[in-house]
Order: C-alpha cells, then sequence, then structure tokens
C-alpha cells in the first residue's frame, strides 16, 4: 500500500524522467547512526557542501563525493533501508579544489577541509570522518569562476494521507519528495518517507523527528526509514 502514485504516464518517457530523478539523487548516504534509519541524498549533501566552502576566501571547489571510509567493514542498518543506500558507517568527503594563487596551500586547505568537515558533522548529521582534499589549479581572483551545475529537480509529493500529513507536519519538513516513489511509502510494519528539510533545520534532527512522529501515529509500531532527498537553502546562502 503506498499513499501516493506517481503522476508519469506510462512510456518511455515517464520512465528516463525517474531514472535521472534517481541517479540525480547520486548516493544514498547514512545519516547519523545506524540506528537513526535515516539517509541523506548525495546532491543535497554536496550542494551543503558547497555552500560552505563559497564562505572560505581563496578557494573554489571542483568535483567533491562522498562515500564509505571504511566499504570493506559496513554496518547494519536498524531499519529496511531505501532502495541502493549506503549501509550504515562512517564516510570520507574527496574533494578537489583550486587555490588563490600566491596562497599558502597548506593553510587554505586546512580552511576549507575544516569548514567541509564541520559542516557535514554539525549541520547535516552524516558521520565523517576522512577529509582528503586535493589541489588542481590556481584560482585567478580578477576573473569569475564557473558557476557549478545547478541541483537536480526532486519532484514534490502532496501530503495526500493520513501518514504524510503526519510527516508534513513535523517541524523542519519543508514537503513530501517523490523521487523514489511516493512520498510514503507502507509495507507490512515498515514506512519508508522521502522529505525536503526546510532551511535552517538539520537533516538528521528532521529525521529523527519524522520516524518518531510516524512511529507514535500508525499502529503497531512499525519501523521507519526516512530520506532527506532534498534540502532547501536559506535566501541569502551563496
Amino acid at each position: 500500500m503506498t499513499t501516493e502514485h506517481s503522476t508519469d504516464g506510462p512510456g518511455t518517457d515517464g520512465w528516463t524522467a525517474a531514472v535521472r530523478q534517481r541517479l540525480g539523487l547520486g548516493r544514498l548516504l547514512p545519516l547519523g547512526e545506524a540506528a537513526d534509519g535515516a539517509w541523506l541524498s548525495e546532491q543535497a549533501a554536496v550542494g551543503a557542501l558547497r555552500r560552505a566552502a563559497a564562505r572560505v576566501p581563496g578557494v573554489a571547489l571542483g568535483t567533491v563525493r562522498l562515500s564509505l571510509a571504511e566499504p570493506d567493514a559496513p554496518g547494519e542498518p536498524a531499519v529496511p533501508p531505501p532502495p541502493s543506500a549506503l549501509p550504515p558507517g562512517p564516510l570520507r568527503i574527496d574533494g578537489e579544489f583550486a587555490a588563490a594563487a600566491g596562497e599558502p596551500l597548506l593553510p587554505l586547505a586546512d580552511r576549507l577541509r575544516e569548514a567541509l568537515s564541520g559542516c557535514a558533522v554539525d549541520r547535516l548529521g552524516l558521520l565523517v570522518t576522512q577529509t582528503d582534499l586535493r589541489v588542481t589549479a590556481l584560482l585567478d581572483l580578477t576573473g569569475e569562476s564557473p558557476a557549478p551545475a545547478g541541483p537536480v529537480e526532486v519532484p514534490l509529493a502532496p501530503p495526500d494521507s493520513g501518514p504524510a500529513q503526519v510527516v508534513a507536519a513535523v517541524p523542519g519538513v519543508a514537503h513530501l519528495t517523490r523521487a523514489l516513489g511516493p512520498g510514503v511509502v507502507l509495507t507490512p510494519g515498515h514506512v519508508r518517507v522521502e522529505l525536503a528539510t526546510a532551511a535552517g533545520h538539520r537533516p538528521l534532527d528532521v529525521a529523527l523527528a519524522v520516524r518518531a512522529a510516524v512511529t507514535a501515529a500508525l499502529p503497531g509500531a512499525p519501523s521507519v526509514a526516512v530520506l532527506v532527498s532534498a534540502m532547501e537553502a536559506a535566501p541569502d546562502a551563496p
């Protein structure tokens, strides 16, 4: 049983759009500890990391990826995870950046590393234990750096059922999304929720609040998995 059906019609176009939306999310990263039952899309995480890097003078962040720091020792999720989600475990950030010409590289790298890891841990709730950076170019501060590609749009899912309305009412939930399917999927003994967080709210905190609200609202205390597929940025964010 699901709370909402896709509005994409049958045929190649709908299938292609669904695949594009799924690929646009990137990896589904474990959010918090294994017991937290939450995941964050790599697309959303990278967007937040880029905004944090934009506040570091003298650097321009290039390619950035997040992955498991210990891929050979994956953790066991406490709840059924979203499709193809990474298992729980510490994460690493791998990034490339351009540095301002004439600036000492090590201090620049340290400031960028601190900004990225601080954002990931404190503002998002990701368990990042490694941040590896590589300088790939010198930055000409007299010119304009190319703007990074914009995020893939994540389709909204209307709160058209009781469980979906419970999720939508949790503080910090901007709206439900449906990149993987309906915003709320009910299966025997389990609920999967997909949502976007409102600006200024830590994704891990919102996910935990949603899990608690859904578990309390539904009979039988089902397990709940939450995927934060998108994050709204503050209007004044770079």
